[in-house]
């Protein structure tokens, strides 16, 4: 069991759970790894995870290296008019991969999710809940629009940053918006 109270040096705890973090989620998934048990294997107390990391998805976040965090993007999809849902879902998207920072990473995990089965496996599972559960929820809408909105960004990722397709590689951002808003919207409507 866990020491209660603080380790030393708050990098190196920081540190510690990550990799633990890393390590569990890698071999029992996002849904079968556990705070406690991360915690056990930093040996830290549980506590110490949520004054890190605020939550299990924050900490996914972090030991995944995504650039962005479901928290903080998941309000700013919501927040607004309803009818503009689309539009702001397509700009977020569209300002995550342009810029070759926050792009890397989710180039990684695009790659790492398909070729490896578990971490398909974990990464379907957080987006599950973190993304697609709690959108769908809030719009009262069915999780395979919300789903089904995802997949059509995606497709937009792969042809436009990865693949390079001419007419869509070419074409300014508010051109996608214009042209591929109303789709996104759609999925929300119903």
């Amino acid at each position: 069991m866990a020491q209660a109270g603080r380790r030393p040096g708050q990098n190196e705890t920081r540190e510690a759970i990550l990799e633990a973090a890393k390590q569990r989620f890698a071999s029992q998934g996002y849904d079968g790894a556990t705070v406690r048990a991360i915690a056990g294997d930093a040996g830290v107390n549980a506590a110490l995870l949520n004054h890190f990391f605020g939550s299990k998805q924050q900490l996914f976040a972090a030991a995944m290296n995504l650039p962005i965090n479901p928290a903080e993007i998941v309000p700013l999809i919501l927040d607004g008019p309803p009818e503009q849902i689309g539009e702001r879902l397509v700009r977020m998207f569209l300002s995550i991969w342009s810029n070759p920072v926050t792009r890397a990473p989710f180039l990684a995990l695009l790659r790492s999710a398909t070729t490896n089965d578990e971490f398909a496996a974990t990464l379907r599972q957080f987006m599950e809940k973190a993304v697609f559960a709690k959108v769908a929820e809030a719009k009262g809408i069915p999780r395979v629009r919300v789903a089904a909105a995802a997949a059509q960004m995606m497709g937009v990722a792969l042809l436009r940053y990865i693949v390079a397709v001419p007419p869509l590689a070419d074409a300014s951002d508010e051109e996608l918006v214009t042209l591929i808003a109303p789709v996104i919207q759609h999925y929300f409507d119903g």
